[in-house]
């Protein structure tokens, strides 16, 4: 639940954080999207000024204000980095802001787990014969993944649950923090990749393949898929790196480890929503120095073009640059009329899979559309509207709910209730499986209600498309958002 009206950081311009460092005397860089100062975490005495000699190993967001030092993993908001100044200036050692105790023993916890799978995991070139190990990579789809790549990568297979293993080492002193867990399930001719984390999504924050990562590296190619970046390093010797939860989002605490890097290319998969994807993340990253592959029939993911043998450099090189002019001509616009034709079904937009009629309609969810349902009071809008956002949420549309009309307790128990399709009042012992299901849906709320500001709210909104990369917003309904009595305003 994103913050109460009373409680979100307020927010701060990049104007005051560059005044403040320099009123504070603190040395600092500035990055694509953060700058750069030394940590206050690191050295041991607090009266002394920051040393500009010293690692610049904090990064504060520029459009957040938060803070994370890569050299402690100490993060917190703008605000706790102010506190901690003062506290310098006292002569005292800075603290890293502390989580709270219940999610401390989670990740405790999160950790442990994912330590006895490790060790229960084989690496996979040590499987029992050659015919299992050949079985494994096929069903995988990484015959072509040389054992040396896995072996590079640290990849592990779990016999018990069959499934690939991905290990989260920290940036910090190399210990396993967390694991990605990927099994293959085949419904009929389709095959679907079931993926599962430790700790739980939200807190899974792995740059899969960061250990690998040297000092001197300014190229990076960034991926979706774990496979993806094996296959791109293979293919062609690269540095590449997997983002935790794919093309669905880009978490901002990921971004200080991308700081390094003068050029990435976005390359995170073969459909519409991938390439949407990758010009949303190229904004946060800077544009200036991103570069995108544009999905196609002759550029499908890394995995699946290693396993075509096409030529992956050259792909790479053909890379479209993210920073548009202002004013372009046609040929450059050429390449991606000839992608929106070839995918007319992708471009409608993501399909309901409960409304087909509604596709028929709408097309499908496509972002910067605004939809309007009216209908009287009772009439069931919001239960419509509940299931329909329900839907697009899981096939992984980040969602935003805003509603101002009935609280968000009641309306997280008729989704739960449409997303387990049983009335689980009744079967009381199924709560927490379907909770624990639900619960890694990218579905955040707002916790406004009744009139609000409206100012607030659109805040509250961007503040939301930047953190978590919303993009669906429900707003319900509009009437309570607004008030009733500001009729002579322009609405």
């Amino acid at each position: 639940v994103l913050p109460s009206p009373d409680g979100p950081a307020p927010s701060v311009s990049i104007t005051e954080i560059r005044q403040y460092l320099r009123a504070q005397d603190i040395p600092f860089h500035d990055g694509y999207s953060c700058l750069h100062t030394p940590s206050l975490f690191t050295g041991d005495r607090g009266d002394q000024p920051l040393s500009a000699n010293a690692p610049f190993t904090l990064f504060i967001d520029k459009t957040t204000g938060s803070f994370l030092c890569t050299a402690t993993l100490a993060e917190g908001t703008w605000q706790d980095f102010q506190a901690n100044v003062e506290l310098r200036h006292r002569g005292t050692t800075p603290i890293p802001p502390a989580s709270s105790e219940e999610m401390e023993e989670e990740m405790r916890q999160a950790r442990e787990d994912a330590r006895c799978i490790w060790e229960r995991a084989l690496p996979l070139w040590e499987l029992l014969d050659e015919k299992e190990t050949k079985e494994t990579k096929a069903l995988f789809g990484i015959s072509m993944v040389a054992d040396a790549t896995l072996k590079r990568f640290g990849v592990r297979y779990l016999r018990t649950a069959r499934s690939l293993v991905f290990p989260w080492f920290s940036p910090q002193d190399a210990t396993l923090k967390g694991l990605k867990l990927v099994r293959v399930e085949k419904k009929g001719g389709t095959i679907t990749y079931v993926e599962e984390t430790l700790p739980r999504f939200d807190s899974y924050r792995n740059l899969f393949g960061l250990p690998l990562i040297g000092r001197r590296d300014t190229e990076l190619v960034l991926t979706g898929w774990e496979l993806d970046a094996l296959a791109l390093h293979q293919a062609a010797g690269v540095a590449s790196l997997a983002l935790p939860r794919g093309a669905s989002c880009l978490p901002p605490t990921l971004l200080p480890y991308l700081e390094q890097f003068k050029r990435i290319t976005l390359w995170l998969g073969e459909d519409l929503r991938s390439w949407e994807a990758a010009k949303l993340f190229a904004r946060k990253l800077s544009l200036k120095r991103c570069s995108l592959v544009r999905p196609g029939n002759l550029q499908p993911r890394p995995l699946e073009a290693l396993n075509q043998g096409l030529n992956v450099t050259k792909i790479l090189r053909s890379a479209l640059l993210a920073s548009h002019k202002s004013i372009v001509s046609f040929r450059q616009l050429r390449e991606e009329v000839f992608g929106e034709l070839v995918n007319t079904e992708q471009v409608s937009g993501v399909k309901w899979a409960r409304f087909p009629e509604l596709n028929k309609l709408l097309k499908g969810h496509r972002r910067g559309e605004l939809t309007i349902f009216t209908g009287p009071t009772g009439s069931g809008k919001t239960t419509f509207i509940s299931e329909y956002a329900l839907d697009l949420c899981m096939q992984g549309v980040c969602t935003l709910w805003g509603s101002f009309e009935i609280n968000n307790v009641r309306l997280a128990k008729i989704m739960l209730t449409q997303f387990a399709g049983r009335r689980l009042e009744d079967q009381l012992e199924l709560y927490d499986e379907w909770a624990d299901r639900f619960e890694e849906l990218p579905l955040y709320f707002m916790t406004f209600h009744g009139q609000q500001n409206i100012k607030t709210v659109i805040d509250t909104m961007q503040h939301a498309v930047y953190m978590y990369d919303i993009t669906h917003v429900v707003v319900d309904n509009l009437q309570f958002m607004m008030g009733h009595e500001h009729l002579s305003v322009d609405r």
